[in-house]
């Protein structure tokens, strides 16, 4: 496959441990399109919409049929079942977004992301996880969507989950958030600035600026 100009990102985490919010904070710091391209990719799901949730925006609500035709016809990049749910994203969205050269966010779990990192390799992948099994159940019993009984059995879920994150690229605590925002920012612009994608990025400046003297 030819370079991509976008980077493709997968956050990883235990539901409850705040992936979401980072991505819709990152995306919120950086509204300026022209510089910092970068977007969420919608997943499909055969699980309910939750409230205010919208069709198209947060997830594409598909029925069980409807997603098992899309895995027979070869749609998604990557799929999981999830709590009895299936998870997919459209490969072919995917790499059309990052050609045009925009940082594309995978909101996935670990499974997906081993699927998606070996197909492509130069996925950067990053696990964030809770400051304590506490706090993550505050969080999940906060929201105050859930009964108590899925709460934990997202919990138990939640211990699995975790005991994957050394297959990730990087780390990171959520316990301050504004600390752990920083720290995605930083990760997602070093990306931005690897070579590779400078080398593609700024062709014509570097070109202009060495001449025929470029090794």
């Amino acid at each position: 496959m030819a370079s991509l100009l976008g980077n493709l990102f997968i956050l990883a985490a235990p539901s409850g441990a705040g992936k979401s919010s980072l991505i819709k904070a990152l995306l919120e710091k950086h509204p300026q399109p022209e510089r910092f391209p970068m977007q969420v990719s919608v997943s499909h799901t055969t699980r309910a919409p939750r409230p205010g949730e919208t069709d198209g925006v947060h997830y594409h609500f598909v029925s069980h049929e409807t997603f098992e035709a899309l895995i027979e016809q070869g749609v998604f990049f990557e799929y999981a079942e999830v709590f009895g749910n299936y998870y997919g994203t459209s490969r072919v969205t995917i790499e059309q977004t990052l050609h045009k050269g925009i940082d594309v966010f995978l909101d996935i779990d670990w499974q997906g992301a081993r699927q998606v990192k070996a197909l492509m390799p130069d996925t950067c992948t990053v696990f964030i996880l809770p400051p304590s099994l506490e706090v993550l159940q505050q969080r999940l019993t906060g929201r105050g969507q859930d009964s108590d009984e899925v709460i934990a059995g997202r919990m138990r879920e939640a211990v699995s989950e975790m005991s994957h994150y050394d297959e990730f690229d990087y780390v990171i605590i959520n316990d301050d958030f504004t600390d752990a925002l920083a720290e995605l920012e930083s990760i997602v612009m070093a990306q931005r600035l690897r070579l590779n994608k400078q080398q593609l990025r700024h062709a014509a400046l570097v070109q202009g600026l060495l001449g025929n003297n470029e090794r």
